[in-house]
């Protein structure tokens, strides 16, 4: 039988929390996969995931490698997909059982119609530790259920964003791509999100809150502390979104594509310049003056917008107090939008 879809699952030290994630995938059908990628764990992760393949047999494999990063476990799995769709669920995630079923069905339809998707798309929520919940639709910007390419979207709002969390790539247009993440890199996954956008052709949206978003661990990549402490993986990632894409040529044959991507990337920019400056640390004042001269000296074009039409406008007040007003602001608009 012909295999919809694998979803990937990285793991690395989630024994206490990694069972959720892949029992909320075990009932996707006979034609769905899962492939868990035991990063070179440390505790009982390995044991664990074992447990799944020897009792899922044909439905769940395990790869055991050494640690080589989210980045290298997405990898992986994308190597071994033997699904049509890829789709990668953190361990410490999870998929809402009935809005699964709705998505299954969506893809297998257009697979039995022989309707091409590159894309799907449908919500995530981010589900708070504390029990609050925020979720992240796209309605407005895509029409639901029908199949579209990037033309027929409309524009994104200012807190809309397609993440790894709201996609499920074909299978082969990533292999085509030659995606391939960088290993021991925190924040991948924008990179995974960005550079597929010009070769994705069709896409469909689903309006259903399929995947859940743990937020809350203090040893979270996505945490303030350890944002700060990553920085440099942070900027690592928004070089390789800059250099990955020449957003003027897209401009010109794609432009309300190049609408999105400007947002995405303006908002990696963003998000480094915000974190730079709150770490406080000269050392990383510097960083954020040649991240700047280095979009400049590569696309004048994009680096003239982004500090004139976008977020990035806010991030020019001058001197310490500047700087400090732009992460307090940043750290208001988290809050409201409960994004963190």
């Amino acid at each position: 039988m012909e295999k919809i879809i694998t979803f990937a699952v990285p793991c690395y030290n989630s024994e206490s929390y990694m069972r959720r994630c892949i029992d909320s995938l075990l009932d996707a059908g006979e034609d769905s996969e899962i492939i868990i990628i035991d990063d070179g764990s440390k505790d009982r992760t390995g044991e664990i995931a074992d447990e799944y393949a020897e009792k899922y047999n044909g439905k769940v494999r395990v790869v055991h490698q050494e640690n080589g990063g989210h980045g290298e476990g997405v990898n992986v799995g994308m190597r071994l997909a033997a699904g049509r769709y890829y789709k990668v669920v953190d361990s410490d995630d999870r998929l809402d059982p009935d809005a699964l079923k709705v998505m299954l069905e969506c893809i297998r339809k257009n697979v039995a119609d022989n309707v091409m998707v590159d894309m799907y798309v449908s919500n995530y929520v981010y589900d708070h530790a504390d029990g609050s919940r925020k979720t992240m639709k796209y309605t407005g910007v895509f029409p639901e259920g029908t199949v579209v390419g990037w033309e027929e979207t409309k524009r994104f709002g200012v807190s809309q964003y397609l993440m790894m969390h709201s996609v499920i790539y074909r299978t082969e247009l990533l292999r085509e791509i030659g995606m391939t993440l960088p290993k021991h890199t925190f924040y991948v996954d924008n990179l995974y999100m960005y550079q597929p956008f010009p070769s994705v052709k069709s896409i469909c949206y689903k309006d259903i809150d399929l995947y859940y978003y743990f937020l809350g661990r203090d040893d979270q990549s996505v945490s303030e502390k350890n944002m700060i402490k990553r920085i440099d993986q942070q900027l690592t990632v928004t070089r390789l979104m800059t250099e990955c894409h020449d957003l003027n040529e897209i401009k010109k044959s794609q432009p309300v594509l190049y609408r999105y991507m400007f947002h995405e990337l303006s908002m990696m920019y963003t998000i480094s310049t915000v974190f730079l400056f709150a770490s406080k640390l000269p050392e990383n004042i510097e960083k954020n003056k040649k991240m700047w001269q280095y979009l400049k000296s590569r696309d004048p074009v994009t680096y003239r917008k982004m500090k004139l039409f976008s977020l990035n406008a806010l991030t020019k007040l001058p001197g310490k107090l500047g700087r400090s007003f732009t992460v307090l602001g940043f750290r208001v608009v988290k809050k409201v939008f409960k994004c963190n």
